[in-house]
């Protein structure tokens, strides 16, 4: 039986009822909507990650709306809190693939952040939905990375374009993209090597990567998906913002958010990256990689 994006969301954050749901949980469960309630509920969005800005804005809103809606009890105030966490994660849009040309996707991201499995779960969407997927292992710095996407590409039933371990990622994209374009392939999908932005030299090669496929393909990449680990929490969002300097982010991926217990870390990067979700991560599996959908999360946060 197929479960609803609710109840995958929800399964995917059963760690987090043990810690930041369940004190979200047992806040909504009855009282009135006092003080004490509001400052209990900006102490608890903000340990669980959400972030101090994003955290006074939730509790601001929700207290002005329940005013307004003359909502006094606690109960009463959660399908508000739903509505406003919705509203401020909406923004993401499937890219749209280019008339007679391959939809380009480029996976960015720190090291470790589970960017060559997201790809492979990527592709195995695209695959599900009938479309030729073309796989590129740019990570040619770590020989068990190209071992890892081909074994992965194999599952998704996905082609992979690949060369020798220390090769030129931007040679790499150049011939995929090539034989993308040969070969009628619907959809690219490129995996990089991670890096840490205060690695100048690594940073300027993603930005000729990015310059190579443009000038194999103008206007591509179409989506570069900035991958991070949900764990991690607030860490990488510096680092998260050198990435966006470097090559435009147009979407972020949440991977690991089934091994954190905190899942509002999914609102409070959203919130200072000022890029939308597309997609998280809630398991190994290559099934686990769910298309991110505001009003859904938001429920499973708070159901």
């Amino acid at each position: 039986m197929n479960l609803s994006l609710v109840e995958r969301f929800k399964t995917g954050l059963a760690r987090s009822k043990e810690g930041f749901l369940r004190r979200l949980d047992h806040l909504f469960r009855g009282g009135e909507l006092d003080d004490e309630f509001y400052d209990d509920l900006e102490e608890t969005l903000i340990l669980g990650d959400v972030g101090v800005e994003a955290s006074l804005k939730l509790v601001e809103k929700l207290r002005l709306e329940s005013k307004r809606r003359k909502v006094r009890e606690r109960g009463q105030a959660r399908e508000i809190l739903v509505q406003e966490i919705a509203a401020l994660l909406a923004g993401a849009a499937e890219p749209v693939k280019p008339a007679g040309e391959p939809l380009v996707i480029l996976l960015v991201g720190v090291n470790g952040s589970g960017k060559t499995t997201t790809a492979a779960k990527l592709a195995h969407r695209y695959r599900q939905e009938g479309r030729e997927v073309l796989l590129v292992a740019g990570d040619t710095f770590r020989a068990a990375a190209v071992e890892q996407l081909q074994i992965w590409a194999e599952r998704a039933g996905a082609a992979l374009i690949k060369q020798q371990p220390g090769s030129d990622p931007s040679a790499v994209f150049f011939d995929a993209l090539q034989a993308a374009r040969a070969r009628h392939i619907d959809v690219v999908i490129g995996d990089t090597a991670g890096r840490l932005h205060t690695r100048t030299n690594l940073m300027e090669e993603l930005k000729k990567i990015n310059r190579v496929i443009d000038r194999v393909q103008p206007g591509a990449p179409h989506c570069v998906l900035l991958v991070i680990d949900a764990t991690t929490g607030h860490n990488g969002i510096a680092q998260a913002l050198h990435f966006n300097e470097a090559v435009p982010v147009t979407g972020l991926v949440l991977t690991k958010l089934d091994g954190t217990a905190r899942g509002g870390i999914v609102v409070g990067i959203q919130d200072i990256l000022k890029v939308p979700v597309c997609y998280v991560g809630i398991g190994e599996k290559i099934g686990d990689l769910l298309p991110f959908a505001a009003d859904d999360f938001a429920r499973a946060l708070l159901a």
